[in-house]
């Protein structure tokens, strides 16, 4: 049995990669308001190792009032073509600054000038008034030197729990938990 999830989900991600046509990177953000209401969307991994899985959104965003509510968020990860999936729970925190520059400068240009104009989460009037902001952005920075605006940044998962679902016929699948204890890692096997 696997010791290392980490090692795991790295496997199972490489093996998406070469198989998932289309962002094998996707994975759906669960987050819950202190109220306990629940709200979940699709969002890219945007990089992961031991300390934790990062994502980025505006922070005025539905999601990001969420996070400060409650920052227990759980991730899911579906390969369609692998007949895979993978859970992971645990607690969010801030990226620093310098990780938020440094992935919001690898970003498209026209990624980051929407970033800038982007109300996320609120009551848009009109297709119109977005495309007429983005054009007067676009115009304030004409080259691709533009700048991570204040309410953009992202966050780290840092994982206490992580469960590998791997389909099997008649429905027998196989489902492979970590816990995490101490500096380790518990794992168990589920029923299907």
């Amino acid at each position: 049995m696997d010791k290392d999830p980490f090692t795991k989900f790295g496997i199972w991600l490489g093996e998406a990669e070469a198989t998932e046509p289309n962002d094998p990177n996707a994975m759906v953000v669960a987050t819950a308001a202190a109220s306990g209401r629940p709200a979940a969307r699709v969002l890219l991994l945007k990089g992961w190792d031991e300390r934790g899985f990062m994502f980025y959104s505006n922070l005025e965003s539905r999601k990001a009032d969420e996070m400060r509510e409650n920052s227990q968020v759980s991730l899911l990860f579906y390969w369609k073509i692998l007949h895979r999936q993978v859970r992971i729970e645990g607690a969010v925190t801030p990226v620093t600054a310098t990780e938020a520059d440094e992935y919001f400068a690898s970003r498209h240009r026209l990624s980051k000038l929407g970033a800038r104009v982007s109300e996320q989460s609120r009551p848009l009037p009109s297709r119109d008034v977005f495309e007429t902001r983005l054009a007067a952005e676009s115009a304030k920075f004409p080259g691709e030197d533009v700048p991570r605006p204040e309410n953009w940044s992202g966050w780290r998962l840092v994982p206490d729990y992580f469960e590998f679902w791997q389909d099997r016929e008649f429905r027998l699948h196989d489902r492979l938990v970590f816990k995490r204890a101490g500096e380790g890692w518990e794992t168990e096997l589920l029923y299907p």
